[in-house]
């Protein structure tokens, strides 16, 4: 879970300067203006701006006077939004410019006339000399825009201007894929009602399951999904057609209180993980026989990170540390500080960690990690959306061990840009250390790429959204199983805008992408085609946003024969599945299982249902 960003910010402004800007600041030339589909574009001219160092956001919202100016700019559509968007679309462009003889960072912001928030423009960086952002908003509301410069950096007063456009154009279709009989399909297994709550519980937790977790126990088949301090196993029926599945309530005793809950399977061995964040360290416990019973665990190595844990584990790398005991696996336990993200490695079966490794600072990359994976020779891959590569561009990237967590080295993957809304990346490596790759790029698309040298180069991303129109991702997730094959989760919607802003009317719905040929083709499925899993914004910047019921990130796992299985939580449910003025905000506990096709392990085509 993303820390809550704090509403108070810090201004380090040259005094002298704030007294050149005077009382008001708010001084656009003109202060308002308006725009039609038929008026052509308008500009104005911002006052100077001026601010040391913004530490934190929430200045754009109030525009004090000083590091923040204001233009009014009224929107007229030629009917009301409602009427003129079911057959048309309209893009409003924001582009605003400075020029600073100093090191400047200056951002526009747009808010709605329902106080919906958009921006900042892009690219977000700090600039000497010309500096520009372009901000573009789809279907924006008729009514009165406050559009406004506001100083991130800017030593001396900085004045800007900006123009704008909008653009009309009639709405059309998204394509409807041609899709292959062997395409695979999905049952969804959404938790029901009568779940029994574990003992001193008054609750399953079934609809508090926001940035679920997944995993199955290849021994006995049993699945698992958590979220909050609640681990849910589910056993599937596949004696009957359509398989059945019965949900029960395992939480661990250990598991009470949770800022942040995470869940690891080590499928091989049958031991699940349950940890939750108690800030420096977790609470943990582990069971071997699928939750019966939890035994407390040390919870993670020290120093530790305060945010954001994961739990993983695999193969050691050769050579293995001589050092353990016999359980045959390595244990990770990696978690986000202030300037750094720590690993600790245990060589017990996660009951003892030993010290923490930090495997980036704030030079390298920025934000929260993902999800680990420890690939089948040992390789551990850590993911980040937003690293420094070599041409200084933020780009999605991995922090890489090859030697057991003793030391990490930053890769990023070439032809990726960050996408600033932030959202974990996703890394698997099959059988035979194909790693693939999956991110929701800059704009905001669904793609994957794949390395077959650890992180050294990687191949072309490919855009797994493009048959169905997906405009918008979010909660990017991938597994592999033999080094030809994966599977790339996603939340996706066909519209385009800002999915983080109040107003965005995006449906989302639950797609996987599979590839049979190692990344040369993939075949995508909307798995949830009649049951949206979120209508509106899916908000991805921490705190109580109401978007934000599902949290962070959803999760991905394979079964002993290579069936797919997707954790998820859905916030769509009851009437908003048929009605769109219905929304419920939910976090219902979902699993999408493979129910035809082929899996993801060759020795085991046949299998499932063709």
């Amino acid at each position: 879970m993303r820390a809550a960003r704090c509403p108070s910010l810090l201004l380090l402004a040259p005094a002298a300067a704030l007294v050149l800007l005077g009382g008001d600041a708010k001084a656009a030339s003109p202060a308002a203006g308006a725009i039609s589909s038929t008026s052509g574009p308008i500009s104005w001219t911002y006052g100077p701006v001026v601010s040391g160092t913004l530490v934190d956001t929430g200045v754009e919202d109030v525009c004090p006077p000083g590091p923040c100016d204001n233009f009014d700019l009224t929107l007229s559509l030629p009917q009301p939004a409602a009427t003129f968007y079911q057959a048309n679309t309209a893009t409003l462009t924001i582009h605003y410019t400075w020029t600073s003889s100093v090191p400047t960072d200056l951002d526009v912001f747009a808010f709605s006339p329902t106080g919906a928030k958009y921006g900042p423009g892009s690219p977000d960086d700090t600039s000497t000399g010309s500096g520009v952002e372009d901000l573009s908003i789809t279907d924006p509301p008729n009514g009165v825009w406050h559009v406004r410069s506001v100083a991130a950096l800017a030593p001396i007063p900085t004045g800007a201007q900006a123009s704008a456009t909008l653009t009309v154009g009639p709405r059309t279709a998204p394509p409807s894929p041609n899709l292959p009989g062997t395409a695979p399909a999905y049952a969804i297994y959404p938790a029901p009602e009568d779940i029994v709550p574990a003992v001193g519980s008054t609750t399953s937790g079934a609809h508090g399951a926001g940035e679920p977790s997944i995993g199955v126990n290849w021994k006995t088949g049993a699945a698992f999904i958590e979220a909050g301090n609640h681990t849910l196993r589910v056993l599937f029926d596949d004696s009957r057609s359509p398989a059945s599945a019965t949900w029960t309530d395992k939480r661990s005793p250990f598991s009470r209180v949770s800022l942040d809950p995470i869940l690891f399977t080590d499928s091989q061995t049958g031991r699940t993980f349950a940890s939750q964040l108690d800030g420096a360290c977790s609470e943990t416990s582990f069971t071997d026989d699928d939750g019966e019973t939890w035994l407390p665990s040390q919870g993670c190595g020290t120093p530790a990170g305060p945010d954001h844990q994961t739990i993983g584990g695999g193969p050691y790398a050769a050579p293995a540390p001589a050092l353990r005991t016999s359980y045959p696996h390595s244990v990770y336990y990696c978690s986000q500080g202030i300037v750094a993200a720590i690993c600790a490695r245990s060589d017990d079966g996660g009951v003892t960690f030993g010290p923490g490794v930090p495997i980036y600072n704030l030079t390298e990359c920025g934000g929260l990690h993902g999800h680990i994976r420890v690939a089948p020779d040992g390789t551990a891959y850590v993911p980040n959306h937003g690293c420094t590569a070599p041409d200084g561009v933020r780009r999605d990237g991995l922090a890489v061990s090859t030697d057991n967590g003793l030391s990490w080295t930053v890769k990023t993957v070439p032809l990726s840009k960050s996408n600033r809304n932030g959202g974990d990346p996703s890394v698997s490596a099959g059988s035979g250390g194909a790693l693939y790759y999956g991110f929701v790029n800059f704009d905001g698309h669904a793609k994957i790429a794949v390395s077959h040298d650890r992180g050294t180069t990687w191949s072309k991303p490919a855009d797994v959204g493009t048959p169905y129109g997906i405009q918008n991702a979010e909660f990017s997730e991938v597994i592999a199983g033999d080094d030809d094959r994966a599977a790339f989760a996603f939340l996706g919607t066909t519209t385009p805008g800002d999915d983080q802003s109040s107003d965005f009317q995006g449906v989302w719905h639950l797609y996987i992408a599979t590839t049979y040929s190692g990344g040369k083709k993939w075949v995508t499925v909307d798995a949830t085609p009649a049951d949206p899993v979120q209508r509106g914004c899916i908000w991805n910047g921490g705190g109580s946003n109401q978007c934000r019921n599902l949290l962070d990130f959803n999760d991905i796992t394979v079964d002993r024969i290579g069936r797919v299985l997707v954790g998820y939580a859905d916030g769509c449910t009851g009437a908003c599945v048929t009605d769109p003025n219905q929304n419920t905000f939910d976090a219902l506990a979902t699993i999408a299982r493979q129910a035809s096709g082929k899996g993801l392990f060759s020795a085991f085509d046949g299998s499932l249902p063709k």
